[in-house]
């Protein structure tokens, strides 16, 4: 049978406390409804079904260009309302899964076998979940085994409050048997809202089997309503990724100050430190040493190669067993090849280093070209904008570059040049010639230095 999906994402979120919609709440560097559309897709949904309400066009806005099927809930009436409101955009046939977009971690695992259990019309799937304390949430009511119905807590008699058997709300349903009993569905309840859950009841009068699957782990149908359950599921999604990366083979030096938060890519050996931010798509190469504090996004990092503590590398390339840091900074469009030293409070940004290449110490490399074996000396900038456009540098192979230089761009430095210290470089520089752009020094006799007026 085909699969379609719906999400629900009308939420207001009112307990976030926030402006953004609760859906849009970031978990591992993304919106909670990322995560859910993720494992639509991986379940094969090509067009999953988006039913939103509150916050529509920043939601909208945020999944501009992705192939999603919008549907609005002007008003929010209870989750069968939600699903009632799609049905207009839901095939006559296959089957449906109801996802939430405030539960960010269900597994694709878990859903797949809930899928599994709906082969055909007449069966429906429903995913519970044992609570230690199921305070709140709605229980699943059976009859010698049997799942007969849902009854929500404010519903619920004493005796049916026992029940530790709780709804996650997450079901899968022949299309047939939604077009056939969502618009048959009543709202006289305390909440005065139009259950979902009915539709078990229903099953069950019509004499259709409900399958009752469970997830793994109970973290998977944990929702968000508030910033403490976000930030409690964002702990548990980091531990998991840090325990499939030391699976993996990954030294993870402390699990709970690792933060993923894209897709990571690794070789053998690699070891992170605490307190390391891996955002984007990260690749790290054969015997990688990323330090402590460290923030690597969307980058390449060379085997060998050792990242010191609290650098930022943002959009950029490093080769093999280069040196990166400490508190270095590479921007976008840093490209440093292999065995290149970049150090303490050294800026780079579309920048490219030759093999070899070192600027150690209090540097701004910006819209450079730099060759192989080049050294750059301490407090030295490349002033590559005049506050309309930005400049190139060039710098040849085994030039050396004095310290506190400033190359006033466009300018180029040949092959084996030298400049010297304290230059001020604005014209170019011939292969392997020496330099100086500096005022004449000179001393002043008897000169007294001023002193400071006395207190009135």
């Amino acid at each position: 049978m085909s699969l379609q999906v719906i999400i629900l994402a009308a939420g207001k979120g009112t307990r976030m406390r926030s402006a953004l919609p609760k859906v849009m709440q970031p978990l591992a560097g993304q919106p909670l409804l990322h995560h859910v559309i993720v494992a639509a897709r991986e379940l094969g949904a090509e067009r999953p079904i988006v039913v939103y309400g509150h916050g529509g066009d920043v939601v909208q806005q945020a999944f501009a260009g992705q192939a999603l099927d919008w549907v609005l809930q002007a008003e929010q009436k209870g989750t069968g309302h939600a699903v009632q409101v799609a049905l207009p955009v839901l095939a006559g046939e296959g089957r449906t899964l109801i996802l939430y977009g405030d539960v960010p971690l269900i597994s694709v695992a878990t859903l797949q076998r809930l899928i599994e259990v709906v082969p055909n019309d007449q069966t429906l799937g429903l995913l519970t979940v044992h609570l230690p304390d199921p305070t709140g949430y709605g229980r699943i009511v059976r009859e010698q085994g049997r799942v007969v119905r849902i009854v929500e807590q404010k519903d619920a008699s004493a005796d049916e409050k026992l029940i530790t058997e709780a709804n996650t709300g997450i079901l899968c349903v022949p299309n047939a048997l939604l077009h056939a009993w969502l618009p048959a569905l009543k709202n006289n309840n305390a909440q005065g809202e139009y259950y979902l859950t009915d539709l078990i009841g229903m099953a069950t009068a019509h004499g259709v089997p409900v399958t009752a699957v469970h997830p793994d782990t109970i973290w998977e149908v944990e929702g968000v309503n508030d910033k403490l359950q976000l930030a409690a599921l964002e702990r548990v999604w980091q531990r998991h990724q840090a325990e499939q990366l030391m699976r993996a083979g990954v030294t993870v030096l402390d699990p709970a100050r690792l933060d993923i938060r894209g897709q990571i890519s690794h070789g053998m050996d690699v070891s992170l430190d605490a307190g390391v931010i891996l955002e984007g798509r990260v690749v790290l190469g054969d015997n990688v040493r990323v330090g402590a504090g460290c923030i690597l996004k969307d980058c390449e990092i060379g085997a060998g190669t050792e990242i010191k503590p609290y650098s930022l590398i943002d959009s950029a390339v490093v080769g093999a067993n280069a040196q990166i840091g400490p508190f270095a900074r590479l921007r976008p469009g840093s490209k440093l090849a292999d065995e290149v030293h970049i150090g303490n409070f050294v800026e780079t940004k579309a920048t490219i280093m030759g093999i070899g290449s070192k600027a150690n110490h209090l540097a701004y490399l910006g819209d450079s070209d730099i060759g192989s074996g080049v050294n750059i000396g301490a407090g030295t900038i490349t002033c590559n904008y005049d506050g309309a456009n930005k400049h190139k540098t060039t710098i040849g192979d085994d030039a050396f570059i004095g310290t506190n230089n400033s190359l006033v761009a466009p300018v180029t430095i040949g092959a084996g040049a030298t400049t010297g210290a304290g230059s001020t470089i604005s014209k170019d520089v011939p292969d392997g010639t020496l330099a100086i752009g500096r005022a004449l020094q000179k001393t002043i006799e008897g000169w007294q230095r001023p002193r400071k007026a006395p207190k009135v």
